[in-house]
């Protein structure tokens, strides 16, 4: 067991060392409809101009500019053309051509005469307005010109990303495999929802928080229930994990140190080589991380806000990073709504309130009770007030730093 008088590590220094060696994982290829929240693996170049010809923008009619330089002006119809049709002939000086929206503009013409603007008569049209060269037509590339990267690798794709795919031309894309996230839950004190607990236990709620929070950054989630405190049952649920291929095991409580906190024993028994065992944070100090093979552990506080808030500052970031994306939990700058006191040396992470003023100044106000069981209070919380260690007092008005949740 480790050192309990070894100085805490530093948040930063284990989030880095947890993401340090960290790979993406397998890349594959998925329809567009399943595309949407995936993560591009890839630069994605268009295979074609868009559009691809010069695009009438307008209902109307093809004509040449030049020829409604004086007004009314009389003009012969040809003939049409619709959108997914292209009109076979060259038109000359004092033709039109009826067009409609999203079809070739006819060789010859170089401007589109709006409907509204015409007076029909039989064979002939009347213009009622001038206009310029190149009014109401697309020219061809408009939007994009083949080969152009118009999408890259680690973008987390939304639905106009993946429309923009679509207008591509590309039927599927290759983005990274969603992580595989095992979540198992230990004690003798923990029953499932919906079950009827003893007099002595409680209602297991960590192993669906957690995995909400995996799932909002796009892993894929099996839930292993529960583990009572016995070195066969929980060995049993490490090797289920293993069996699954999950890229990360996530235990939940009895990493500790106390006579039935077996959690590390038994991984360390399954061959996990330890990274690092508490943190110098609060909630949250009871933290671990280690490997077993190509497997990440990452152990959990038992109490639900401490499990909550560690999965927010390190078990997203992994998944993160191994689904290669590009996003990250910006903190945000706010004032105190309230006083706070001095900090120790661990890094603090308030439970708070947040408002908005109408000059859009964020106020933040923190929760009175922080204690690290009280799920209720974290459930309403918009934000987490983050005090540095050994931070000085603090006065309502103060500037601070906030994490959104």
């Amino acid at each position: 067991m480790a050192d309990k008088k070894k100085p805490l590590m530093k948040v930063e220094e284990a989030l880095s060392r947890l993401l340090g060696d960290v790979k993406t994982t397998r890349v594959e290829h998925v329809s567009l409809e399943k595309a949407t929240g995936r993560v591009l693996a890839q630069d994605l170049q268009s295979s074609r101009n868009q559009p691809p010809f010069d695009a009438s923008a307008m209902d109307g009619y093809a004509v040449k500019a030049s020829n409604l330089e004086t007004l009314p002006a009389k003009l012969q119809v040809i003939g049409e053309v619709p959108a997914g049709h292209s009109f076979p002939d060259e038109m000359h000086d004092w033709e039109a051509v009826r067009i409609f929206t999203g079809a070739p503009v006819p060789k010859g013409a170089d401007a589109i005469l709006i409907q509204e603007n015409t007076e029909r008569d039989g064979a002939f049209v009347t213009a009622l307005e001038t206009v310029h060269s190149g009014q109401f037509i697309r020219p061809a590339g408009l939007d994009f010109k083949c080969g152009e990267t118009l999408l890259t690798a680690g973008t987390r794709l939304n639905a106009r990303q993946v429309a923009l795919a679509a207008s591509m031309n590309h039927a599927t894309l290759p983005v990274y495999a969603r992580p595989k996230i095992a979540i198992l839950a230990t004690g003798d004190e923990l029953v499932l929802p919906g079950e009827t607990p003893s007099d002595d236990q409680i209602i297991s709620s960590n192993n669906f928080g957690v995995a909400g929070q995996v799932e909002q950054v796009g892993g894929e989630v099996l839930n292993l229930g529960i583990a009572i405190d016995r070195h066969e049952a929980i060995a049993a649920k490490i090797k289920e994990a293993q069996d699954w291929g999950a890229d990360i095991l996530v235990t939940i409580g009895g990493a500790s140190v106390g006579d039935h906190d077996l959690v590390q024993d038994v991984l360390k028994q399954a061959g996990m080589d330890l990274n690092f065992w508490r943190i110098a944070m609060r909630p949250g100090k009871p933290l671990m991380a280690g490997k077993i093979g190509a497997m990440q552990v990452l152990g959990l506080p038992g109490n639900p806000v401490s499990s909550m808030v560690c999965t927010l500052l390190f078990l997203q970031p992994l998944v993160r990073q191994m689904l290669g994306s590009n996003d990250t939990q910006p903190t945000l700058s706010a004032r105190l709504g309230a006083d706070v006191g001095e900090n120790d040396q661990r890094q603090e992470y308030l439970r708070a309130s947040l408002e908005r003023k109408d000059n859009g100044e964020l106020i933040t106000l923190p929760f009175a009770k922080q204690d690290s069981a009280m799920m209720a209070r974290f459930a309403i919380a918009d934000c987490l007030i983050i005090r540095p260690p050994f931070a000085e007092p603090a006065k309502e008005g103060d500037l601070c730093q906030i994490l959104m949740l």
